[in-house]
């Protein structure tokens, strides 16, 4: 064995002893840690020709990449939709790392770890409440949650004319409608080969709306004259947290042939809330289903997962198989992961997730909901207080779209952000709706409180004197 090797395997105990401290001291002090800075490194590094060993290379992390991290994981970090990591959490994610297993198989003499996954799908249908007839599994984000939904959804799209698109590629026009796509799904019909604007925009509802307007998508529907299609719709757009109409959308599904994903990245966890479980009400017709975890079931990156209808199996394998490997038997026969989803390396993302619902339950996750949403009530209601601020959307669930008052401060608003955000005590993004600059806050957070939304208010006040 190679000697520093063998050095860091006696020392092992030490080094995992300084990480786990390191780990903590950031947790511990991660209310006070910037959610943005300005620091750069010298990335030219040479490579060493010896090694340095784990604690010398600690050493120089904590020194030159270190001052790199923000709190992205904090109370205070509100944009894009990120989640922080709960303790129970990263207990499943440490000990991802530590157990080293590829997930790929449920009856294999070289590993079984994905009963764990199917465990843990079971435990997700059930705190969302919805029916065992989809199937699950584990990805990096919504991007590949999409790309594996929308796959199948192309492979059943060709079998509608006879057309194995998976074998022999695309040879026809895949239908598409969408209202307000995030742009996740819009690139992946990109990745599939379908085309990132081939895809049919339906008019949104009326009234300061993102959600589909069914009238529309009717008339739509129609016009294709009986050819199948395939509707992405959502459950929170990115900006507003609007939701397509599903009951609307189910009645639909009983007249008309197509295919029907929901991109539920964040807002599928409505369903978890007695208050908030009618903005998904009849998702569960939907084919597919695309929900992330390190967003609001605050596990670690990457995390998320796709459902699928059982009864789509077949189409999945078709999509995904390895076709070229006989060592790797058939598929129809075993359930194997690497035939079903796009990847063949696949660490174990749902122990930190199993953890997470074992430790925390129904009532912990409900609890983490609808703080989140409260606080995201609490903040637009101080937006509106404040003479310099105003919504650009009503507040449905846990995003804030807002910007600076008045058309006269529209061209301040980068301005504004860029140095709120330099602050350090909070990040948002920025974004555009109905042709207005605004900027989005996004509560997703478990360590998220009203203190956080008060410190906040006062630095804004601050940058918005000084601009």
């Amino acid at each position: 064995m190679n000697s520093v090797l063998q050095h860091d395997l006696n020392n092992f105990e030490n080094i995992l002893e300084k990480t786990k401290k390191q780990g903590i001291d950031f947790l511990n002090d991660l209310e006070n840690i910037p959610t943005s800075n300005k620091n750069s490194i010298d990335h030219s590094r040479e490579l060493n020709e010896l090694g340095l060993g784990s604690l010398a290379a600690l050493e120089e992390f904590n020194e030159r990449l270190a001052p790199l991290m923000v709190a992205s994981s904090g109370p205070r970090y509100w944009g894009f939709v990120t989640g922080g990591s709960t303790p129970a959490s990263i207990v499943g994610d440490w000990l991802t790392s530590v157990y080293d297993q590829n997930t790929q198989a449920v009856k294999a003499q070289g590993g079984v770890s994905a009963l764990i996954e199917f465990e843990t799908i079971n435990l997700l249908l059930q705190l969302l409440e919805l029916p065992k007839s989809f199937l699950g599994g584990f990805v990096t984000g919504a991007t590949m949650s999409n790309f594996t939904c929308l796959g199948v959804a192309r492979q059943w799209f060709g079998k509608q004319s006879g057309k194995d698109f998976a074998k022999n590629g695309i040879s026809e026009t895949i239908n598409i409608f969408s209202a307000t796509p995030h742009s996740s799904s819009i690139k992946t019909l990109s990745m599939l080969g379908i085309g990132s604007q081939n895809y049919t925009p339906i008019q949104t509802i009326e009234g300061n709306r993102e959600g589909i307007d069914i009238v529309d998508l009717e008339k739509n529907i129609k016009n294709l004259n009986g050819k199948p299609f395939i509707l992405i719709s959502s459950a929170a757009t990115v900006n507003t947290a609007d939701f397509d109409d599903f009951e609307a959308i189910l009645k639909l599904k009983e007249i008309y042939s197509f295919w029907w994903h929901i991109d539920a990245a964040f807002g599928g966890f409505a369903a978890v809330s007695d208050k908030y479980k009618h903005f998904v009400k009849g998702w569960e017709g939907a084919d597919s289903i695309t929900i992330d975890c390190h967003k609001w079931l605050n596990v670690p990156y990457e995390s998320a997962f796709y459902l699928i209808k059982e009864q789509h199996t077949a189409l999945q394998i078709e999509t995904f198989q390895n076709s070229n490997a006989p060592y790797l038997g058939n598929p129809l026969e075993n359930f194997n992961y690497f035939n079903v989803v796009p990847e063949n390396s696949r660490r174990l993302r749902a122990l930190p997730v199993w953890f997470s619902l074992l430790a925390y339950g129904k009532e912990g996750f409900r609890d983490i909901v609808e703080n989140n949403i409260s606080l995201a009530l609490n903040f637009g209601n101080a937006l509106i207080e404040e003479e310099s601020f105003e919504l650009l959307a009503p507040i449905r669930l846990n995003n804030v779209c807002f910007t600076l008052k008045g058309d006269h401060n529209q061209g301040k608003v980068s301005q504004f952000l860029s140095e709120l955000n330099n602050t350090g005590k909070v990040f948002m993004t920025p974004t555009v709706y109905q042709n207005r600059k605004g900027i989005r806050a996004s509560f997703v957070n478990w360590r998220t409180t009203a203190e956080d939304i008060r410190i906040v208010i006062d630095e804004m006040k601050e940058v918005f004197s000084k601009i």
